[in-house]
């Protein structure tokens, strides 16, 4: 029953797409067939093999200890302001940004995930038929933040039609950066943040190159100089450690701002209509969540944590769902940090436009007229991933 209850909710996400794509008689049907199949493949290899799971812990344990060295740097700069014992979360969850940052400029400069992303990316191309550019934006996206994706491929967007401009967006938003990872795996179980991060690039790809069809272009050249612009070793380092410091310092503002505000508004609908905005998210979501395969019973909590996660980000839906955890069951917490590990939130939509702006003004106007439709692809890419977790736990 539970599987049944799953395929459901992937129909439900692949139907909404279909219903909202703008060419239907263009859609590439093999490309979504192949990249079903390879998220069930995934899904399976990494949760229900022996090895698959060892690859997980492995890479779990082998991220926790490259953040504890991480947390020497941290405890240098902050050490004696945190009693023992003690937990600030500005301290232990978002300076840590700085350092797997640091990391990804390193990798970055001395080509190791360019040349990775370039081939895994073409390898996709090659078995869906799918354009070249939008499938390296895709792998790209796994580990860079919607900004930086965005504009390493900068020198495609002049000739971008409007179709593969939604889904290289798309898939920029539907996506997380894995300079944050190891702050979401503070947060929610990390095999959970692994696996979606596989996920999302193709449950993107299959909303998105579904809603808004293209064909495979021959000559789409990938040009990996343009991800990285340090010129040196230590110039990556300092880049990566700035460009750190500045996500830190956005989510931490965000954070302010929106845990303050969701406060305040269910302050003022408790006062109002004895009922929270967060309960109210939860019954408009809960459907969402069971067809997902959320047990009906945890629908309306499930519900309201995605549903804040929409409105607000996703750090702020894993500070509601972490102390819930001991208490959910375990699909629900595998569908529900599952759907979480995203950037598909309202928010997303100025930050993606704004990249794009930078290099390309006409560009960003299109991105802006599409914001909310972008959004929805995400979500439903988001919505695909946690259900396809959630068939196999």
């Amino acid at each position: 029953m539970d599987i049944l209850i799953g395929l459901l909710g992937v129909i439900f996400a692949i139907a909404v797409a279909y219903l909202f794509s703008n060419q239907k008689k263009n859609i590439n049907y093999k490309a979504i067939g192949v990249l079903l199949v390879l998220q069930v493949i995934v899904t399976l290899f990494m949760l229900k093999t022996t090895i698959g799971t060892k690859i997980i812990e492995v890479v779990s344990n082998g991220v926790s200890k490259v953040i504890s060295y991480g947390y020497e740097g941290i405890d240098f700069v902050v050490g004696g302001l945190i009693p023992e014992g003690v937990s600030v979360f500005f301290f232990n969850v978002l300076m840590v940004i700085i350092f797997t940052s640091t990391l990804l400029s390193i990798l970055t400069y001395i080509k190791f995930l360019p040349l990775a992303i370039k081939y895994v990316g073409g390898f996709l191309a090659k078995i869906t038929g799918l354009s070249k550019v939008v499938t390296f934006n895709s792998v790209n996206s796994i580990f860079f933040g919607q900004s930086e994706a965005i504009l390493a491929i900068k020198t495609h967007l002049d000739n971008m039609s409007n179709n593969k401009l939604f889904i290289i967006s798309t898939s920029a938003m539907a996506s997380v950066s894995a300079s944050i990872m190891g702050a979401y795996m503070t947060m929610i179980p990390p095999k959970f943040v692994l696996v979606s991060m596989l996920l999302n690039a193709l449950s993107g790809l299959i909303v998105a190159s579904m809603m808004a069809p293209i064909k495979e272009e021959e000559d789409e050249n990938i040009n990996i100089k343009d991800i990285s612009t340090s010129n040196s070793l230590f110039g990556a380092i300092g880049d990566g450690a700035l460009d750190g410091g500045k996500v830190a310092l956005i989510v931490a503002a965000q954070l302010v701002a929106f845990v303050g505000l969701m406060a305040l508004i269910n302050g003022i609908f408790t006062a109002l209509i004895n009922i929270s905005f967060t309960e109210i998210l939860g019954y408009i979501f809960a459907p969402i969540a069971f067809i997902m395969g959320v047990p009906w019973s945890e629908a309306i909590t499930a519900g309201s944590i995605m549903g804040t996660k929409l409105a607000t980000n996703e750090f702020v839906a894993m500070l509601q769902l972490q102390p819930l955890v001991p208490d959910l069951s375990a699909k629900t917490v595998a569908i529900v940090s599952s759907f979480l590990v995203s950037f598909a939130n309202f928010s997303s939509i100025g930050i993606i436009a704004g990249s794009i702006q930078a290099v390309h003004a006409e560009k960003a106007s299109i991105v802006a007229k599409y914001g909310l439709k972008i959004l929805l692809a995400a979500t439903l890419a988001s919505v695909l991933t946690g259900t396809v977790v959630g068939i196999f736990i």
